[in-house]
């Protein structure tokens, strides 16, 4: 059956299920959607579960849009005519690919209403589908300019959408039945994720990242398997830490048009980390892989899913993000393949201990014949210390520094542990565990919180009870102060006693390098590193204990500062984490592939999960390819 075949028969199906006088006017695929038009969205309001009813009934995710969409400007104000002025509305996004208005408010509660009824009343007056947030306390310049950017290629999406809704749900014409996974990086090593899954119909790439330690580290992408890029069906992208999303604008630069599939925040840290990317390159001369546009280009293609939802991405792929507890937004990706022919789960990065922020990884899935997992901390050896251990441990640091008339440097990623440490040393301060002192946020640190503000859905509810309900938003504490320039970062550097929390957290790029050419020479400063250190970065030299390290093409820094490892706040799982989650993932698979870590690392890991589990296991190298069925 053709694809207007197939078109006429759900429309048919729709209309024997809709109740008598609500029209469909037409029905189409949009990217992972089946999308009914209708001059009666009001009628559809009316019958809150009709959408829920057809969306089981025809196993597909189904949003309902207005034939004609009433004027943004117009809706916004029969909306505040509709929510009651304490809402405080602050702010409307309307989406035309999806026909929803997203409205930013201070309580949200006012805006949906006993039982939705607000909400039902809004769809009635405008067509629109409403949905409400929590109006973020730090505003995020990077959310603001993505739904913008959006919004200004309105058209360009709306065509993409259903050119790839189309293929989406092209009919299988294989019938061969086969699985393969194809290693094109992040073996036996950490850094320049990417994978590739291959069934006869369909292609999917998982992640594309960079090698963190500036060396020629870019995935396998010109092999036979992925070459050209224009068969690809479509990319994952399982979080936004750049040894697993820098180079997907490349991907564009040399011909794919396909999606990105990622969580929102995922989607928006990416993009900020793309483009301060490709700024710290240009600032150091290399070779600049992309431009911006090619970073828009991604942008235009993506296409954002939410935890738990199962999506359509090819036609024999769907695919369903799961909680990864690493970083915001950070997902592990599920794809169920065929007409449950096999499952398999890759993990990203993830952390299966409750943190600061997040909740620990989901570990329980419908089916589960593989799973492929990191191994960054998989040696026997590498045990971290409790959380509550290696804060007091960064606690008596800073007193001890800060006490000698010193300042302490923490390099950290933008994205994650920057948050994890500063929620740790607002707590200190406010406790009294150490002396109040300024802490000064230097690179996009401050943007990413921000970012963290604005999808409190992510957090865990700790954190976002403390941010909303008791109004103690602890990443606006007093302590804290953005670097905002040049000038700034001079005073800093000359001022009295503080710490500074930069990126970038392995030394390869960012402001800390200006922090350590003036203050590595003075040996009551400290380098405190509260992260892992990839082989061959500068963070782990100066880790291993070099004293003299290259600053550019002639210039070296003299370390003479105090050199410190608080281990404990890294967002991947330790080895006793790691070998406790194969013990409870459920069902268990039948194979375990360990990537992501040293070789050592990974060896070790899968040697040790097979004698406890019984389990088949391998550490894959890179280029290898693995039937699964």
């Amino acid at each position: 059956m053709g694809i207007e075949e197939r078109l006429k028969d759900l429309k048919d199906k729709i209309n024997d299920k809709v109740p008598h006088g609500i029209s469909v006017s037409e029905v189409e695929f949009e990217g992972p959607e089946l999308v009914i038009y209708t001059d009666d969205p009001k009628r559809f309001a009316d019958e809150p579960d009709l959408i829920k009813t057809l969306a089981r009934d025809l196993r597909k995710r189904i949003v309902v849009r207005p034939t004609v969409l009433e004027d943004p400007e117009r809706a916004a104000t029969e909306i505040r005519a509709v929510v009651p002025e304490n809402a405080g509305i602050t702010d409307f996004f309307f989406d035309p690919d999806t026909g929803e208005v997203l409205i930013e408010a201070e309580k949200p509660g006012v805006v949906i209403g006993k039982n939705g009824a607000t909400l039902r009343e809004i769809t009635k007056q405008i067509g629109w589908t409403p949905k409400v947030v929590r109006t973020p306390p730090i505003e995020s310049q990077t959310i603001k300019q993505v739904r913008q950017y959006l919004r200004s290629v309105n058209e360009e999406r709306k065509e993409f959408l259903r050119t790839i809704g189309r293929r989406i749900h092209r009919e299988v014409t294989n019938r061969d039945q086969w699985v393969r996974m194809t290693t094109l990086g992040c073996c036996r090593e950490v850094g320049r994720a990417a994978f590739l899954l291959s069934t006869p119909e369909s292609k999917v790439l998982i992640d594309c990242g960079e090698k963190p330690d500036n060396t020629n580290g870019t995935p396998y992408l010109y092999v036979p398997e992925i070459h050209p890029l224009s068969q690809l069906d479509a990319v994952v992208l399982t979080h936004a830490h750049l040894d697993h999303c820098a180079l997907v604008p490349l991907l564009y630069k040399y011909g794919y048009e396909g999606p990105v599939y990622s969580t929102p925040a995922t989607r928006d840290l990416a993009s900020m980390l793309q483009l301060d990317y490709l700024e710290v390159i240009r600032k150091e001369d290399r070779k600049i892989p992309y431009t911006s546009s090619d970073v828009r280009s991604y942008l235009k293609h993506s296409i954002v899913l939410n935890y738990g939802s199962v999506t359509d991405i090819a036609p024999d792929i769907k695919l369903t993000f799961h909680n990864a507890g690493h970083i915001l937004g950070s997902a592990i990706a599920h794809f169920h393949l065929g007409d449950g022919l096999y499952n398999i789960a890759f993990t990203g990065d993830f952390n299966y201990g409750k943190s600061r922020l997040f909740n620990p990884a989901v570990a329980q899935f419908p089916r589960l014949e593989a799973l492929v997992m990191e191994s960054t901390y998989g040696g026997s050896n590498d045990m971290q210390p409790a959380r509550r251990d290696a804060e007091e441990k960064l606690y008596d640091t800073i007193k001890t520094v800060v006490g000698r008339g010193g300042k302490v440097i923490i390099p950290a990623f933008a994205v994650g542990r920057s948050q994890e440490v500063m929620l740790a040393i607002e707590e200190g301060i406010r406790l009294g565990k150490i002396p109040k002192v300024k802490v000064y946020l230097d690179g996009m640190i401050k943007e990413a919180t921000a970012i963290h503000t604005a999808y409190p859905e992510y957090l865990n509810s700790e954190l976002r009870n403390q941010i909303f309900k008791e109004g103690l938003n602890p990443f606006l504490a007093e302590c804290f102060c953005q670097v905002d320039s040049p000038d700034m970062r001079e005073k800093v550097m000359a001022g009295d006693p503080c710490v500074v929390i930069t990126t970038s957290g392995m030394l390869n790029g960012g402001p800390v390098f200006d922090y350590l050419n003036h203050l590595a020479a003075n040996e009551k400063n400290a380098l405190v590193f509260v992260g892992y250190q990839a082989d061959g970065t500068l963070g782990r030299r100066i880790q291993k204990g070099w004293r003299e390290v290259p600053l550019g093409r002639r210039e070296s820094i003299v370390i003479n500062l105090e050199v410190i490892t608080v281990d404990g706040f890294s967002g991947h799982s330790d080895r006793r984490q790691l070998m406790n989650y194969v013990g409870h993932v459920s069902p268990h698979p039948e194979k375990i592939f360990t990537i992501h870590g040293d070789e050592k690392a990974t060896l070790d890991l899968a040697s040790s999960i097979y004698k406890r589990y019984r389990i088949e296991t391998h550490a894959p190298m890179n280029l290898e390819t693995y039937r699964m069925v």
